[in-house]
């Protein structure tokens, strides 16, 4: 028995301070990104069939370099900064831009394949300061498709479960025909029987649209919703986003890519994401607010099929700070038509700290002042 466990919950309680923080900074006010992806090496261990993010050749970017995107980005006032590729793993000093990242006060993430963690190295990953770990795993048995199996992973998600004190999510995958869905449940049992947070991505083609679930892909899925306890964020999400894309059918929303969202490519160059990379494919130094600000309104003819979650979960905060009751209905549909919405206790709490009567009414001079104080806390002015 190790003080692991209880470490990372307590590191994980002090997370989820300062993610609220992030999140009332970015409902406060849209000029800055909430999230960036930044990608330090496009070099990859896997060749899986159906990624094209990765190449085979591509020298690491030098680390002073990508500490200097991390300010950058830091100086615009980003709250997450995701490290992605390839495989981020492969970067030589991947630490000390961790580091970096976590000294200019932004959350550190890391999106990996898993393969080359071991105890050593998710050691060094707690003492750089890293926050969030994602693995996605595409199958319980790797194939010609994906070597991304749980077979494999299995012994790197023990050794996480006892030694990372950051907290970690296991994706798994739905879509494109795939021989065997079932997998995806088997990938969700065995994240939670280890106490990992889950979730569940559906396969895109190479633009990052839309490749609707088939019957039993749909069944597996329901299945799965129904097993997990996911956060707030991710069950508003599923409400909002993924039963319309598990069901085949568009989603009528406004992408902020480019603006409250910035993929960073290892050129160093801004894209609207992975899966539409070449526009507007801006210098970072040299994309200014006026870049930003003019694609926050920017209609993306990608968006109704896209399955890129975090563009999607990014959206989900300016939906709540332009339009916070509907958000709320839509998050956490009422259980009859017409009715109230089913918000849970928590986000009732902060209804009625932070929002005005819905008859119209102006806050009573107690709300006011509960709300200042809360406002204080959450570090926004």
């Amino acid at each position: 028995m190790t003080l692991t466990p209880v470490l990372r919950r307590l590191r994980s309680y002090q997370r989820r301070i300062r993610q609220a923080r992030m999140v009332a900074r970015a409902i406060k006010s849209k000029h800055h990104p909430i999230l960036a992806h930044i990608i330090p090496m496009r070099r990859c261990n896997l060749s899986c069939a159906y990624c094209n993010e990765y190449d085979k050749v591509s020298e690491p970017v030098p680390t002073t370099e990508m500490l200097r995107r991390v300010e950058i980005l830091a100086g615009m006032g980003t709250g997450i900064i995701t490290i992605s590729g390839g495989e981020p793993l492969l970067h030589p000093e991947l630490d000390e831009i961790i580091r970096g990242i976590r000294s200019h006060g932004a959350i550190a993430t890391i999106i990996t394949n898993g393969y080359l963690l071991t105890p050593e190295r998710i050691e060094r990953l707690n003492r750089a300061g890293l926050e969030h770990l994602q693995i996605s795993i595409d199958n319980v048995m790797p194939d010609e498709v994906s070597k991304k199996s749980l077979k494999v992973l299995d012994r790197k998600l023990q050794w996480l479960a006892e030694f990372a004190k950051f907290d970690v999510n296991i994706n798994s995958v739905l879509g494109g025909g795939m021989a065997h869905p079932e997998d995806a449940l088997t990938i969700t049992r065995r994240a939670i029987e280890l106490g990992f947070d889950t979730s569940v991505g559906i396969i895109h083609d190479h633009d990052g649209q839309l490749d609707p679930l088939q019957e039993k892909e749909r069944a597996v899925y329901d299945q799965i919703l129904k097993e997990r306890k996911p956060a707030l964020f991710t069950f508003a999400y599923d409400n909002l986003f993924h039963k319309n894309l598990a069901l085949g059918q568009a989603n009528d929303w406004q992408c902020r890519a480019g603006s409250r969202y910035l993929y960073v490519c290892e050129q160093g160059l801004v894209h609207y994401c992975s899966q539409q990379r070449g526009y507007p494919a801006i210098p970072l130094e040299k994309y200014t607010q006026a870049d930003r600000d003019r694609e926050y309104s920017t209609k993306k003819p990608c968006a109704p099929f896209c399955t890129v979650s975090c563009v999607h979960r990014v959206a989900m905060l300016d939906l709540v700070r332009n339009e916070p009751r509907e958000a709320l209905t839509r998050f956490f549909p009422p259980a009859t038509p017409g009715g109230p919405p089913q918000l849970p206790g928590g986000i009732q709490v902060l209804t009625t700290i932070f929002l005005p009567p819905a008859d119209g009414r102006p806050p009573s001079p107690a709300q006011k002042i509960v709300g200042g104080a809360a406002m204080k806390i959450f570090g926004v002015k």
